[in-house]
């Protein structure tokens, strides 16, 4: 019952009018008096940051801090897929048959999350990485591989909570949430990184002056507040480490694998 009563305030709050208000509030001078707040109760590496705490204007310039130049290793292997964000991996696997399997319970097709692009047909039989981004962590996105950006998608949609209670209780939400999706093509292939939009998160955004070829772990895009990466892999293309787990923590710019050579 209690489950139930939490799924409908949800459905009421998922409402983008909410986020924008949410949005908006983050984005005003007078949002900035709470920024020691914030990075106080969550925990957040203010030293790693760009800048000193007094020197950002609102939280939400807090929320899409850059880092210190070096506060992220990035694996320069030629062959390496890098993590292109600080998460916790909440789902990791082969797909099957188009389907990713068993994320918190439930299965998403792969045609349903990349809105039925003809692309999605080369992701049947591929790999898939689900990245939690809580408040904590650190909210810019970065490119996992070197490559070109052969097409990007805008996939307007909910905003529903991508934590733990939106995952479990609520339905399929990675595919029915708001998603900007960035296609990299690569020498062994292409990636898709697919930025699911959550609660609160009043817009996914590219960084200003996108360039067309990708450098790995430079600037892709950023969320405003925490939300969830799905990296998704071509089929025979790519190879995880072994010691990859469910609920794991992982940094930007740290392997997650190996590109295969075609």
């Amino acid at each position: 019952m209690l489950d139930g009563l939490l799924r409908a305030m949800t459905e009421l709050s998922s409402r983008k009018s909410i986020s924008r208000l949410t949005g908006r509030f983050a984005q005003s001078r007078a949002s900035r008096r709470f920024i020691p707040r914030f990075a106080s109760m969550y925990g957040i590496k203010v030293a790693e940051a760009e800048k000193p705490l007094n020197e950002y204007a609102t939280l939400n310039e807090f929320f899409t801090r850059r880092l210190k130049p070096g506060m992220r290793k990035i694996d320069q292997s030629a062959d390496s897929l890098v993590s292109p964000v600080d998460a916790l991996i909440t789902g990791i696997g082969p797909i099957e048959d188009g389907t990713i399997v068993n994320v918190k319970g439930q299965d998403y097709t792969i045609e349903e999350l990349l809105n039925r692009s003809p692309r999605a047909e080369n992701y049947r039989n591929g790999h898939y990485f689900v990245l939690y981004l809580s408040p904590t962590d650190y909210h810019r996105i970065h490119a996992p591989v070197d490559g070109t950006i052969v097409e990007s998608e805008h996939i307007p949609g909910k905003v529903y909570p991508v934590n733990e209670f939106g995952l479990t209780k609520m339905r399929r939400v990675l595919s029915r949430n708001e998603r900007l999706i960035t296609y990299i093509k690569h020498g062994g292939g292409e990636t898709a990184v697919v930025k699911v939009g959550a609660m609160n998160v009043s817009s996914i955004r590219y960084v200003d002056s996108l360039p067309p070829h990708t450098v790995k772990g430079g600037d892709l895009a950023y969320f405003e507040f925490g939300s969830t990466v799905v990296l998704l892999t071509e089929n025979k293309t790519f190879t995880p480490l072994p010691n990859l787990k469910l609920g794991q923590k992982v940094k930007m710019g740290e392997a997650l694998g190996r590109l295969l050579p075609r």
